[in-house]
């Protein structure tokens, strides 16, 4: 709608031809937890304003004003429950196509009418649909986005952003909220996200926020599009994939990883080629990021660290030597290989360990377990 320029009365109408005909919440989420996914997280309203939900708060949803009516976000909730998943909900923050929204810096060009612009208004309508979201599907967490387009205004923007963190948390104080905005986390949230890029990077620049002592999450797209996009082709193939999720837990991170379903409500062939490849590594090597925190060692060109208790796993993803040195100050008891399971020889000093792996380290991630004291 953004990109396009396309005006909001004519956008609007293709709700009206709407109709994924394909969706089946049951291979979504069954796709997911074979990929090893814990959680997902759905978009409930972007910034093109249509919900993806029942609600009372507006007839430009997917089950008053389309002929599918069907509500998605019940069935994946639902199904989510039945197979083990945790469950997030995005929500946008700002909208392209109701007037009572104040214009930002993108959606320009919808044909919208500045003067209709009504912050109060637009404020209780937002809450009155995360009250519906939190009540009736009972989410995880709830995922924002958008505060960003108010960023380049003269005067500050207050979007009331503690108020209505704090709606949310009398609604289920158990709910996680998380905002997109690329600054540093405001009172009232439970989570940090780093967007394209993992925490401390800035290649999209979008991320040059400070990281914090909260929870991390970095998002990423699986080709170079967040929505189905037939001309990208672009995919990043499972061993990037992997090395993203590996680089996410050697920051202390989890890693989101989007997927653009289809126009039909299937999920994309190429996705859920990729999401079949992670799900094998991590069936083989989850426990060596499941449940760990950031290592010992910093990234490195080379890879990452990721503990867990008294056991220190080094990712070793590009490296051309048969030994490899750790700046590290715990004291090693033991080290292994991790797919063999044979001890490695090493030796330790003050200024760390050296581990003498035995061959150049081969694959997507060769990975030495030490034990430590």
């Amino acid at each position: 709608m953004h990109n396009a320029s396309i005006n909001r009365h004519e956008y609007a109408r293709a709700a009206h031809g709407f109709y994924p005909s394909l969706f089946d919440a049951k291979a979504w989420v069954s796709a997911f937890k074979q990929a090893g996914a814990k959680y997902i997280c759905f978009t409930t309203r972007h910034h093109d304003g249509f919900s993806m939900f029942a609600t009372k708060q507006s007839g430009y949803n997917i089950v008053d004003g389309t002929p599918f009516r069907r509500d998605v976000l019940r069935e994946l909730t639902d199904e989510c429950r039945r197979q083990g998943l945790a469950v997030h909900f995005y929500y946008s923050h700002l909208d392209w196509m109701r007037e009572d929204y104040p214009q930002g810096r993108t959606g320009n060009r919808s044909g919208r009418d500045r003067s209709k612009a009504n912050w109060q208004f637009y404020y209780s309508f937002m809450n009155a649909q995360l009250t519906e979201l939190v009540k009736n599907y009972d989410p995880d967490a709830i995922w924002f986005d958008g505060v960003w387009d108010h960023d380049s205004d003269p005067t500050p923007f207050d979007w009331h952003l503690e108020e209505q963190y704090a709606l949310l948390h009398r609604l289920k104080p158990s709910l996680l909220i998380g905002n997109n905005h690329h600054l540093t986390p405001y009172q009232g949230e439970d989570m940090q996200f780093f967007e394209r890029d993992l925490p401390g990077e800035n290649h999209a620049g979008l991320s040059g926020q400070a990281i914090s002592a909260l929870p991390l999450e970095t998002c990423q797209t699986m080709n170079g599009s967040w929505g189905y996009n037939v001309k990208d082709q672009n995919y990043k193939s499972v061993d990037e994939l992997v090395h993203l999720l590996v680089g996410a837990a050697g920051k202390g991170a989890n890693l989101l990883l989007n997927i653009g379903p289809m126009p039909d409500g299937e999920l994309p062939s190429q996705s859920l080629e990729r999401l079949r490849g992670m799900g094998e590594w991590l069936s083989r090597y989850g426990e060596t990021v499941y449940g760990t925190a950031a290592g010992d060692v910093p990234t490195r060109p080379w890879g990452v660290t990721t503990r867990k208790g008294d056991r220190l796993f080094v990712h070793i993803l590009s490296h051309a030597d048969i030994c490899l040195f750790l700046p590290m100050k715990a004291k090693v008891r033991k080290a292994i290989d991790y797919d063999t399971q044979k001890p490695l020889r090493f030796s330790q000093t003050d200024d760390g360990v050296l581990i003498h792996l035995g061959q150049v380290p081969r694959g997507v991630d060769h990975i030495v377990e030490l034990h430590t004291k």
